[in-house]
């Protein structure tokens, strides 16, 4: 799913500008702090969709590993602003802005399935991240990624949460 991810990456320049072309209006416009990511490995660039959520008013934040085995915290962030190594050795924001809690999360994936299915990087940063942001209050979850990236079945385990949309190069549904 890695070299897939690569290829589709190289052979879909537009893929990011076309998804975020597909992304809904409401969605958009109703979101107060959206945390998205720094895309790496062939990950579809979040920030064309990023953008429209910060030009209709929301806040955007990216995660923070502060613990090997802890859940993302997200720190607010504006481009320009500065990045330090996490707990893990990824660039991630600093305090300049605080923390938010975000109402959506765009995460990338490796592979997705029509019924909400994610498979991640194998860290289970995200199961964790969304069991304590869910326990507290709704977080819509977007998986953002190539279309290519569909399988059709995604094997799941107890603790895997499943993903409220995906947007793709090709369009957007949600999980029912």
């Amino acid at each position: 799913m890695r070299r897939r991810r690569v290829r589709l990456s190289r052979d879909r320049p537009s893929a990011a500008e076309d998804a975020a072309d597909h992304a809904l209006d409401g969605l958009i416009t109703q979101a107060r702090i959206v945390a998205g990511y720094r895309p790496t490995g062939g990950e579809i660039d979040p920030w064309p969709l990023l953008r429209r959520f910060e030009a209709a008013g929301a806040r955007l934040a990216l995660p923070v590993v502060t613990a090997a085995d802890a859940p993302l915290s997200f720190r607010v962030w504006q481009e320009g602003d500065p990045l330090a190594p996490d707990a893990l050795g990824l660039l991630a924001p600093t305090e300049l802005r605080g923390s938010g809690r975000p109402d959506v999360i765009v995460a990338p994936l490796l592979a997705f399935d029509r019924r909400g299915g994610r498979l991640g990087q194998g860290g289970g940063y995200f199961d964790r991240t969304l069991a304590v942001l869910r326990a507290a209050g709704p977080v819509f979850v977007i998986g953002l990624a190539f279309a290519g990236q569909e399988i059709e079945s995604v094997p799941l385990e107890p603790h895997d949460r499943r993903l409220d949309a995906v947007l793709t190069e090709r369009g957007y549904f949600e999980v029912g």
